[in-house]
């Protein structure tokens, strides 16, 4: 299999047809961006049915017992998830969570699915690696929103019973481009099946699944245009060849594989969707699927917090305890202020999926990349805080006596969270592309090269009447009324300031548009900065309601710290969108990558050169490689 090639205007068509154009429900996130401030999209901040919650409080107190039973550093130092730690979360039911219970699951709302990975991932992040990347992209999902009802009753019972799934559509050359995917299904014995080939990267789950979802190209033939599709294959099927198990940084429980198909014989039936939908699927499940990554990071923050406060208790130096000097204070004010906020964020994004009321695309991408984000932030902090034991393994602690807190640990493994499922740049370019979606509705057309004089002489009408509406809402708001949002309390500031704030990001993002007009999309420093500003505008309106919703627990101090944190970084956004360095950092790296300034790494030791290429070539081998494949049930 050779990869795809493509011209950047392929790319990006492949791309716009994956994507939901329509936005037949509200999204709070896209009023924000369109300097809307709908805050009865959010408030009151909802709440799960009673039914659900007595469901998730259930579910929850039986997981715990699961939970106390199982032992992280176990995993760490074993570099796995022993079969044992498996078959007990699947007696649990922790591999049906998310599938209803007429196909044998627990049949938990998103909220409850998140505050059980949030448990999981407390053991070890590689066990809330292990049922996300199967309840969340693996087979269940897909299946359970677009699968036909005979695929439901054959895959999503044995998926509830502990048959492992994973998601397989990274190739060694291609990652978020999926224009290029290189592995073919080809229709055979008159469309009855397909034969699937092809090499796929970074399998999670891969080493051990059972139920495979593979997406791969079908070429163009007699009765279908073919595309990208989606199919469910089980992982024993003559032809599939884990051929390695991939190690990282952290997350050292994962199985994550290479895996070859060669052949691979499919039936059609078990094709999800049709022909050329396979990546619209992927896209509409990562929609809610996104939220696990928000959920594994909480969980990461939450226990970063318990960390720091006790080690800064018990820690004296210079007379007293080192959380309170201030330069330790001001750590902890940040984990903790920003701990509360992303699950303000994740819990508000999960209860509006769980409604189905509200668009949650861009929510869900927001909670994801700004979580992933602090996660790593709040996890460096730690470290630091902790000193030289926070760099220390948690086996040498407990060799010497101490008490075995793994903050390295944490730290190796959020990392993974700013790449996985959308790297922080990849989120950027989404949020983005959602964001300016209206100018694009309404202007798009007029610097669109593909676009003749005529059709951009209609486009040049359109606009003119979209901003002749649009452009004076933009003037005033509410945020400049002192009487505004007054049932908050002393959180009112911080909403009139994100609806000032809001305001100010549209017409920030006009005035982008304006000068940079079809050049805006190469402009992606000022592009991440303006969903920076709204993911920062996000947390702080969803702190602020979190913490209306629990007004006697303390958290309107939290949500009220947090808010006045973020707000300093939204004005120093504000400030870099027109005042940066983003044209000399381009000249710069263009000048680095011609080569002239390799003079200045003449002196460095290369230890990697000549290990082998930089991407691995896929051939088809004569002989498969052995097979590391194993099962865990």
């Amino acid at each position: 299999m050779t990869t795809q090639q493509v011209d950047e205007r392929e790319a990006r068509r492949v791309a716009e047809a994956a994507r939901e154009t329509r936005w037949e429900k509200p999204s709070f996130a896209k009023e924000l961006y369109l300097g809307r401030f709908r805050l009865d999209l959010i408030h009151p901040h909802p709440a799960q049915r009673p039914e659900d919650e007595a469901a998730t409080t259930a579910f929850l107190h039986r997981l715990r017992g699961v939970c106390d039973e199982l032992d992280g550093a176990v995993i760490e130092r074993e570099a796995r998830i022993p079969d044992e730690y498996v078959k007990a979360m699947a007696r649990a039911g922790v591999f049906g969570m998310k599938i209803p219970r007429e196909y044998g699951g627990a049949g938990l709302t998103q909220v409850g699915y998140n505050r059980a990975l949030m448990l999981l991932g407390g053991v070890h992040p590689s066990i809330g690696a292990l049922v996300s990347a199967h309840q969340s992209i693996g087979v269940p999902e897909p299946v359970k929103l677009f699968g036909t009802d005979e695929q439901k009753r054959a895959f999503l019972p044995r998926c509830a019973a502990g048959a492992i799934s994973a998601f397989l559509l990274t190739e060694p050359d291609v990652g978020s481009d999926p224009a290029r995917l290189a592995a073919q299904a080809v229709p055979v014995d008159g469309g009855a099946a397909y034969e699937l080939s092809g090499t796929k990267l970074w399998t999670t789950n891969g080493v051990i699944a059972e139920l495979l979802i593979v997406m791969a190209r079908v070429p163009e033939h007699d009765g279908g245009s073919g595309g990208v599709t989606a199919f469910v294959v089980e992982a024993d099927s003559p032809g599939i060849t884990v051929e390695h198990r991939n190690t990282f940084m952290g997350l050292k429980g994962i199985e994550n594989g290479v895996t070859r198909l060669d052949g691979v014989r499919v039936p059609a039936a078990n094709r999800v969707g049709r022909e050329g939908e396979g990546l619209k699927i992927a896209l509409t499940t990562l929609n809610t699927g996104r939220l696990s990554i928000p959920a594994l990071c909480t969980a990461a923050s939450k226990w970063c917090l318990k960390i720091a406060r006790e080690w800064s208790a018990e820690r004296v130096q210079w007379g007293r305890p080192v959380g309170r000097h201030a330069a330790v204070a001001h750590k902890l004010s940040y984990i903790a202020a920003t701990s509360f906020a992303q699950e303000a964020v994740l819990d508000l994004s999960a209860h509006l999926a769980d409604e189905g009321r509200r668009d949650i695309r861009i929510e869900a991408a927001l909670a994801k990349l700004w979580c992933s984000e602090t996660a790593w932030q709040v996890a460096d902090e730690l470290v630091q805080i902790r000193g030289g034991r926070g760099y220390e393994t948690a086996d040498s602690l407990r060799a010497r006596g101490e008490r075995a807190v793994p903050a390295e640990q944490i730290l190796r493994d959020v990392r993974i969270n700013r790449i996985f499922e959308g790297s922080t740049e990849i989120m950027h370019l989404l949020v983005a592309r959602e964001a300016v979606d209206a100018h694009l509705q309404a202007a798009g057309d007029i610097v669109d090269p593909d676009v003749a004089l005529p059709g951009k002489a209609r486009a040049a009408v359109k606009a003119t009447g979209f901003y002749a509406k649009w452009l004076p809402q933009l003037v005033t708001g509410p945020g400049q009324l002192p009487t505004s949002y007054q049932d908050f309390g002393v959180l009112a500031p911080h909403l009139r300031y994100v609806e000032r704030a809001s305001r100010r990001l549209a017409r920030s993002t006009f005035y982008g548009m304006a000068r940079w007009q079809g050049g805006l999309e190469r402009k992606q420093g000022f592009l991440g900065r303006i969903v920076d500003i709204g993911a920062e505008l996000f947390a702080i309106a969803a702190s602020c309601v979190r913490a209306r919703m629990l007004p006697d627990s303390g958290s309107v101090q939290l949500a009220d710290v947090f808010a006045r944190q973020a707000r300093l970084r939204v004005e120093r956004l504000f400030d870099a969108l027109w005042r940066n360095t983003d044209g000399a950092d381009e000249a710069l790296a263009k000048a680095v990558l011609a080569g002239e300034h390799t003079w200045f790494e003449a002196d460095v030791l290369d230890q990697s050169e000549g290990t082998g290429p930089w991407i691995a070539p896929v051939a088809p081998s004569a002989e498969p490689g052995e097979n590391v494949a194993r099962r865990a049930l």
